[in-house]
């Protein structure tokens, strides 16, 4: 009789004992670890030195000012060395400074409530109406396809994406919007790969550095412009940041677009002609981006120009930007004039924006209010008085350089301006600089932040397109090596020559 056995697993490796037995294999030790255990250990130190200088008799400060400078050096170590969300730190800390008695309850609730913030949500809904109307993306595709050389086709991109700053106020946003246009661009320039490689790294690129040319450009921006506004008495409205920012964002964004150009194409690429079709374009989009314009994005453009001339003529009328804007929100979500439903519209506002912006507002207050700021910006940047005359000006070169590479430890571009701008603000009247001028250069140099993927959603964005030849983190590397000094350069003239000469002079009389 035979039997038969059926196994239910394989036999073992080597049923007859004939392999060498020795020890498992060492893993490789892991040092992921590493960086954590060293941001705690900083941190650690950084909190109890602070602890011992504000505690000791000729420290100057006040139990609240020294509270205030307390949460504030644990939120900017939270930022940074913690995968903590940046909105989760800032709200933390607003709270903590109002259970610790250094602000009233009544100023944290007043900051959701400030016009700033009203003024960004009415904008993100304006936004999406545009961007449901399609008018963005026919406009763009109207521009491309009238290139004819890939410098040509480059420079088309750029003056494009600056445009659309005042129609999207996120940077984020704008890399959305923008995306299927290089997907289009990327299908048809399939077989020219160093082309489309470059053309990945110039939409996050000109997205970032043309910010500066709208107070929305960025919840920085608005950042920067309540914490001058708290401590000088004036900010930035909308016409004059335009006015400031929108030649650094000509300038920066199409010098970067040559840096792309020449340091990721070769000279035969750049010769070669190219024909780009509209229909090419359209399989991407979820509009037409051919015809004449259809009756919603005609209404929509007449809304967004009607909108941006009420905030360039705010003198003549006197109503609020952010009365301006909720008004352009409601006819962008009307039942008969809008494109979408202020349903929908409010659906696609980043809330966590909003609220880091309210929280980092209240952050900042405290900082100006109880003096903490003049302090710690004393102990930074103390020694640059005995510099003498020098003082100023390496200053300023100091405060550009520091901004520009601030991106490498803290990714938040917001919580960044709300780190470096109060202690910018505090320490430059001491040295004989205009605390507006250098709040504004900072907050324009932070515009920089491409040297790794994560810096930066927009980088982020094209980095991560599947089907798409794109850049690499060492292409990255490659154009941050180039444009960070060039940016420094850019930078460090306007805040000399261009800005003095359109109202906002670096130096104190």
């Amino acid at each position: 009789m035979t039997v038969t056995r059926y196994a239910t697993s394989p036999p073992p490796r080597d049923p007859q004992g004939t392999e060498p037995r020795g020890p498992a294999p060492r893993r490789p030790p892991t040092t992921r670890g590493i960086p954590r255990i060293v941001g705690a250990v900083f941190g650690i130190g950084v909190v109890a030195a602070l602890t011992v200088a504000v505690s000791r008799p000729d420290a100057g400060l006040d139990g609240t000012a020294a509270a205030a400078l307390i949460v504030f050096v644990l939120a900017v170590w939270f930022w940074i060395f913690t995968p903590i969300d940046d909105t989760y730190v800032a709200l933390g800390s607003a709270t903590a400074l109002v259970v610790m008695g250094v602000i009233g309850t009544e100023k944290l609730f007043q900051s959701l409530g400030d016009e700033t913030v009203w003024l960004l949500l009415a904008a993100f809904v304006i936004a999406s109406g545009i961007t449901t109307s399609g008018l963005a993306l026919r406009g763009a595709a109207a521009v491309i396809v009238g290139a004819r050389t890939p410098r040509q086709l480059f420079h088309l991109i750029t003056a494009s994406l600056v445009v659309t700053t005042f129609a999207v106020p996120a940077t984020s946003g704008r890399a959305a919007l923008a995306l299927p246009v290089f997907l289009g661009l990327a299908r048809v320039l399939a077989d020219r790969r160093a082309i489309v490689v470059a053309l990945s790294l110039l939409f996050p690129t000109v997205i970032l550095l043309s910010a500066a040319a709208s107070l929305l450009g960025a919840g920085a921006h608005l950042v920067t412009s309540q914490i001058v506004e708290t401590a000088t008495g004036t900010g930035f409205d909308f016409v004059r940041w335009m006015i400031l920012g929108l030649p650094v964002a000509l300038v920066s964004s199409h010098v970067a677009c040559e840096v792309v150009l020449l340091i990721f194409t070769r000279r035969e690429d750049r010769r070669e002609f190219l024909t780009i079709s509209v229909r090419d374009l359209e399989k991407d989009s979820p509009t037409p981006v051919t015809g004449a314009l259809t009756a919603v994005e005609s209404r929509a453009a007449l809304l967004l120009g009607a909108v941006i001339v009420l905030w360039c003529t705010e003198p003549l009328h006197g109503l609020h930007p952010a009365i301006v804007a909720l008004l352009g929100a409601l006819v962008a979500t009307s039942p008969r004039y809008g494109s979408t439903s202020l349903a929908k519209a409010l659906k696609t506002v980043p809330w966590t924006l909003l609220l880091f912006l309210a929280a980092t507002l209240t952050l900042g207050t405290a900082l100006t209010s109880t003096g903490a700021a003049d302090w710690l910006a004393q102990g930074v940047f103390g020694p640059l008085g005995t510099l003498g005359g020098a003082a100023g000006p390496v200053f300023v070169l100091a405060v550009i350089a520091l901004s520009l590479s601030a991106h490498l430890v803290i990714q938040s571009r917001s919580a960044r301006s709300a780190a470096l701008v109060p202690i910018v603000v505090a320490l430059a009247p001491a040295v004989g600089v205009d605390p507006a001028a250098a709040a504004f250069a900072s907050t324009a140099a932070a515009g920089f932040c491409h040297t790794l993927t994560s810096s930066a959603k927009p980088v982020a964005m094209f980095a991560a397109i599947e089907g798409s030849p794109g850049f690499t983190p060492a292409h990255l590397l490659r154009l941050s090596a180039v444009l960070g000094p060039v940016m420094f350069a850019i930078i460090a003239a306007f805040a000399w020559y261009v800005w003095p000469a359109l109202g906002l002079p670096l130096f104190l009389p």
